[in-house]
């Protein structure tokens, strides 16, 4: 099943408006009430999109500081190069500028890993020597900005789209390390931080190699960053959300990759538990190992509560019990 980039996008900006805004586009927030940007609801301009575009962009309404009129951003996600962009993006201007009477400011988000030339941020119409029109548009597109530069960055928006800005494929396994830890520090909600890190997911699957590389990094951390990062990336991967990962594989492929990926799992839970508790028994490890995908994410929620070995045997006695 293909992805829907589109609506991944839009649930996460949703989310981030005001964060959105201010990684990208500071100089128009510090002009607005942050209190104030809400989404205009879909239906509201649908009309005013183009009969071929089956998804709404996101329309935001802002009241501006000191008695400035309310405004509109109207912004466009694409997760594939459209050379008709700029072409639309001039004609939504219009409309929403003719509807609601208000100045607009349009942003472009491309999001795709390639082609890399730069997209248009304009749409021109010249006759002869005259310029009719010139029409320009932020254009934000991530696979020109280089993730680092985001390292220090304390803005939650800017760690989960790390991971779809420009990555040399050897990196691939550091960034989404670079991803999870930032997640870990932010002040933000439970549920916002797992809606981040299950973009980092969905955008950063890594092979057996470089998951190999990113679990070895990640055991170097102090154990409280590094049990928050396993109860992250354990809450998406061990539910097996690889869908993107897996499309266009043959099923005895596809099962044969999600075997490989349990054999991770087992390996990495045993790997944390030794750390909090200490080398465990052959025979205990064999238990863990005997374990379903579902009480292997149990085990990996239940563990950072455990305090000694007696605990985890408990545990494994209780699975015993309820089988």
């Amino acid at each position: 099943m293909a992805l829907d980039h589109d609506g991944i996008f839009k649930q996460l900006l949703s989310s981030f408006l005001g964060e959105f805004l201010d990684l990208f586009a500071a100089d128009i927030l510090a002009l607005l009430d942050p209190d104030t940007l809400i989404l205009l609801a879909p239906e509201s301009f649908v009309d005013l999109l183009d009969p071929d575009r089956h998804t709404a962009d996101l329309v935001i309404q802002a009241q501006g500081r000191e008695g400035l009129a309310t405004f509109l951003i109207h912004l466009e996600h694409q997760a594939q190069r459209d050379a008709q962009l700029p072409r639309r993006m001039f004609r939504y201007f219009a409309r929403f500028s003719d509807r609601y009477d208000v100045p607009i400011y349009p942003i472009a988000l491309c999001s795709y890993p390639s082609p890399r030339r730069l997209a248009p941020d304009r749409h021109q119409v010249t006759l002869g020597r005259h310029d009719v029109l010139r029409f320009q548009y932020l254009m934000i597109q991530l696979n020109q900005l280089d993730w680092r530069a985001y390292l220090s960055s304390t803005n939650p928006l800017a760690a989960a789209l790390m991971a779809r800005m420009r990555i040399p494929r050897e990196e691939r396994w550091q960034v989404k390390a670079a991803c999870l830890r930032m997640l870990t520090g932010l002040p933000v909600t439970a549920a916002q931080r797992r809606m981040l890190a299950a973009f980092v997911s969905i955008y950063l699957p890594l092979n057996d190699a470089e998951t190999r590389r990113f679990e070895a990094e990640v055991a170097t951390w102090q154990t409280p960053i590094q049990e928050a990062v396993v109860e992250l990336i354990t809450e998406w991967e061990l539910k097996g959300r690889e869908e993107g990962r897996q499309e266009g594989r043959k099923e005895g492929r596809k099962e044969g990759r999600q075997e490989g990926r349990q054999e991770e799992r087992q390996a990495l839970l045993l790997r944390q538990l030794t750390r909090k508790l200490g080398r465990l028994p052959e025979a205990t490890q064999r238990e863990v190992l005997a374990l379903t995908p579902e009480q292997l994410l149990t085990l990996s929620e239940a563990l950072l509560e455990f305090d000694t070995l007696s605990d985890l045997t408990a545990w494994l006695n209780q699975q015993k019990a309820g089988a």
